[in-house]
């Protein structure tokens, strides 16, 4: 399996663009799988330059509903003319950041015409399925950061029931995708068990003073209870990363855009 980050919040490599956002090509024996397009068409750019030709996925999904994973929507529609996208139903609802920003979907997604919603947990062949975890059954309390929904014409906490995960079991091993982990990476990690996990944490407003410094140390301590190799970015923030990286050594790596993986 190889996995290219055509976007995230930063690169190491000359000419490739970078912006608060997440987007990943995922090419298994029999898919090329478009995961989330970033804020921008910069991740098509981006492709581009890695010789990704955007026309030939035939799967796309949506992590969940925010701005910063969708916002390339559009342009893909127009660089792809059949691929199928795959979210949850509650993705196209509006959703607000914790400044009261509005951050959801172009709404003018809703009319593509190539929409599957899922409502619960749903396989594809070749060992590959969308996971919702839309059940507290995580030791962890789910928390809203300070995000919100709009629920009968009402504000309320985000439960993140429009995020979802990829699991793709290929050569033996169970690999996970996961835009922002919103539902807690602990969460995701200790009820999923997968062999390799790629996709955001969401420490990055974690302050690294002696309280965020506990939690991180904490957080580490029960991800390497698990027997899982870390490829992550975007919402982690670089300080949380490097605060993490100190403890989980080669357990744990960084995917900036323009950088590939092959786990075989």
């Amino acid at each position: 399996m190889k996995i290219s980050m055509l976007m995230e919040n930063t690169t190491e490599i000359p000419g490739f663009l970078q912006e608060h956002g997440l987007s990943l090509y995922i090419e298994t024996k029999g898919h090329h799988i478009l995961f989330d397009t970033g804020q921008t068409e910069g991740f098509a750019k981006n492709a581009r330059r890695m010789g990704i030709d955007l026309q030939q996925a035939d799967i796309m999904i949506l992590s969940h509903g925010h701005y910063d994973h969708s916002g390339g929507m559009m342009h893909f529609l127009k660089c792809n003319s059949d691929a199928p996208i795959y979210l949850r139903a509650s993705a196209l609802e509006p959703h607000f950041s914790p400044a009261g920003k509005e951050i959801g979907v172009n709404p003018a997604i809703g009319l593509c015409g190539r929409l599957h919603f899922i409502k619960d947990n749903f396989s594809f062949e070749d060992g590959m399925r969308l996971i919702t975890l839309d059940e507290e059954n995580g030791e962890d309390k789910i928390s809203a950061y300070g995000f919100s929904a709009l629920c009968g014409g009402k504000k309320v906490p985000d439960d993140f029931r429009h995020e979802q995960y990829l699991e793709i079991r290929e050569n033996g091993k169970n690999i996970l995708f996961s835009g922002c982990s919103h539902k807690g990476i602990w969460n995701i990690v200790h009820q999923l068990h997968p062999d390799v996990l790629i996709g955001g944490f969401h420490f990055k407003d974690l302050p690294l003073n002696t309280t965020g410094k506990r939690m991180l140390d904490a957080e580490a301590e029960r991800l390497m209870k698990e027997n899982t190799v870390y490829y992550t970015c975007h919402c982690t923030g670089l300080e949380q990363y490097r605060y993490l990286k100190a403890i989980m050594g080669d357990r744990l790596h960084y995917l900036s855009a323009g950088q590939t993986v092959e786990i075989g």
